[in-house]
């Protein structure tokens, strides 16, 4: 099957590179003069505008969007909407908020293209592992494309699926992103634990190891952590600075919106955005008012 991939950053350059192994056709488009030289020493083809691309695709034409989320998505659409036809297909691979993508497969709708949202994860990964791969989309739509999701996924039967109509594979991967924010919290508040139990001097690489194999908690993040732990047992040169894409902020907004109580990702997503106050003006408040009622000892800078 012939695709296009819009954005050859890293994530988009390995899918392009094992959907060529999954013997698809693909053709790459990026602005960027060494992304594409990148993906042509490959195999692959490119194009040096949206133009281009789409003069090299046969009709009906697929294309995968990978950008980043918000005005760049928006904007690239805008762009290509004067060069699509009816019967198209647009798959937009990147985080985009759910409503986004209501809103988007609406106004492609009215010119009969078609709009599929695959949630995408793997990372820096996948091009080894294989993508898991939450889709919404038409029905009859998906299955025309089966072969592009079985082939980027782990195996055929397995890692991928129409989760619903269009907008509920970008939902159920921004659940899936909340989770993954629970889980790394706890991962990382257990390490800090054993790290400060000075008394035993714990191997924290060793732990991890121990409980990758037979433990309740074992995962695919712990084989990661373990790694990060080998290559940096003291995580010596790393900022204290946790960002956010998004994703977890719009799981937090939704749990309140549907009143289901989410106390680990909401406090896993305020743990990240405490990690970026370095002059935390709510501390020396706080040490400020322990003084005042308390007369405590406050800690000069």
């Amino acid at each position: 099957m012939q695709i296009a991939m819009i954005g050859l950053g890293r994530m988009g350059a390995n899918m392009a590179q094992r959907l060529m192994r999954g013997g698809h056709e693909v053709v790459g488009y990026d602005p960027a003069d060494a992304a594409r030289a990148a993906l042509e020493q490959k195999g692959a083809a490119t194009a040096a505008s949206l133009e281009q691309m789409v003069a090299k695709l046969r009709a009906p034409r697929v294309i995968w969007l990978m950008v980043p989320a918000g005005e760049i998505t928006d904007g690239t659409i805008t762009n290509l909407m004067p060069l699509l036809a009816a019967g198209d297909t647009l798959i937009d691979g990147g985080n985009s908020n759910y409503r986004d993508t209501q809103r988007r497969a609406a106004a492609m709708a009215q010119r009969q293209i078609h709009y599929v949202d695959s949630g995408t994860s793997g990372g820096v990964w996948g091009l080894a592992e294989g993508y898991s791969l939450m889709i919404g989309g038409d029905e009859a739509v998906v299955e025309r494309l089966r072969p592009i999701f079985e082939t980027l996924a782990p195996a055929p039967d397995r890692g991928w699926g129409r989760v619903g109509a269009v907008g509920s594979g970008h939902y159920t991967k921004m659940i899936h992103n909340g989770i993954e924010y629970g889980l790394m919290q706890a991962y990382a508040e257990g390490f800090s634990i054993l790290q400060h139990k000075s008394e035993f001097n714990l191997d924290l690489h060793q732990i991890a190891e121990i409980w990758r194999y037979g433990s309740v908690v074992r995962s695919w993040l712990l084989d990661l952590t373990s790694n990060a732990l080998e290559k940096n047992p003291t995580m010596k040169g790393i900022a204290p600075y946790v960002a956010d894409s998004g994703e977890g902020r719009w799981t937090v907004a939704e749990a309140i919106e549907l009143g289901v109580p989410a106390s680990v990702i909401t406090l896993s997503l305020l743990e990240r955005l405490r990690s970026r106050d370095a002059d935390s003006f709510t501390d020396k408040l706080l040490s400020a008012m322990r003084n005042q009622f308390g007369g405590h000892a406050i800690k000069e800078e």
